[in-house]
Formats: structure tokens, C-alpha cells, sequence
């Protein structure tokens, strides 16, 4: 009871003012860094196409879609997804003097996991939709892997 109203004058008067210009901040390396994991994730599976288009081969295809259920796992490539995030560590020094926020590296790692998992999440969802049309004609094979891209996408 003592320490109630104190706690609530000072979060309603120090904290709470803040805390949207505070969030837009964070938002900003955040976003960015989702962005580029549907980039990456709309690159890969466009070269995926490309290379179904100019071969023709099943089994190539197959390999191909096979390296893309490892992208989540592929730190050279998600690395640039990851570096946009990064920019939250500036921000959260700024936030650590004012706000006593602590765990700065905790929360940088932690965005990062969530965009591993949103990718792990997004190529399983295209490896399912996309299986059962593996052995469709051909010719059709790039529009369906259009169409099941842009549904993960979506």
C-alpha cells in the first residue's frame, strides 16, 4: 500500500509519456529487420523458379527446395536480417541511462529468434502447401510455386 501510489505517480509522470515514442523507436530496427526475412524468403524462392525454368529438373528442384527448408539455419544468408536488428542496440543504450533498461543483448537475441522462427515457419509453410504439387506437369510447376509463395507470403 506504501509503495503503490508512489510507483504509480512516478510510472504515470516518468514512464508512461514516453512509452509511445519508445516503442515507434524500436519498431523501426524491428520492422526492418522483418522485412528483410520476407525479402530474403521472396529472393530464394525466386531463384528457385529461375532455376526450374531453365532446367526443367525435378531433382534439381527438389534439392533446391530442400536448401530452402535450411535457410532459418543458414547464418551467412539470414545475417543480413539479422544486422538490422543490431540498431536496437544503440537504441536501447539511450534507454538503459534513462529507463534502467537492462538485458540489452537479450532483447536484440531474442527479435533475432523471432525472425528465425517467422523464417523456419515461412519455408515449412511452402515446403506443405508446395508438396503435394511436386508431381504436377512441368510446365505448371513455377506458376504453382508462384501461387504457394505468394499465399506464404500473404
Amino acid at each position: 500500500a506504501t509503495v503503490s501510489e508512489p510507483a504509480q505517480k512516478c510510472c504515470t509522470e516518468n514512464i508512461q509519456p514516453f512509452l509511445t515514442s519508445i516503442l515507434e523507436e524500436l519498431m523501426g530496427p524491428v520492422s526492418s529487420g522483418f522485412t528483410e526475412v520476407r525479402s530474403l524468403f521472396d529472393k530464394e524462392v525466386n531463384e528457385i523458379i529461375q532455376n526450374f525454368q531453365k532446367t526443367n529438373d525435378t531433382t534439381n528442384l527438389k534439392e533446391n527446395v530442400d536448401q530452402l527448408m535450411k535457410l532459418p539455419f543458414n547464418s551467412v544468408k539470414m545475417e543480413p536480417c539479422y544486422l538490422k536488428v543490431n540498431l536496437l542496440q544503440e537504441l536501447l543504450q539511450d534507454l538503459k541511462s534513462r529507463f534502467k533498461v537492462y538485458h540489452i543483448d537479450f532483447v536484440v537475441q531474442r527479435t533475432q529468434n523471432f525472425m528465425q522462427e517467422l523464417m523456419e515457419n515461412a519455408v515449412y509453410t511452402f515446403e506443405q502447401l508446395f508438396s503435394p504439387s511436386r508431381q504436377a506437369d512441368s510446365a505448371k510447376i513455377a506458376t504453382i510455386i508462384e501461387k504457394v509463395k505468394l499465399r506464404v507470403l500473404k
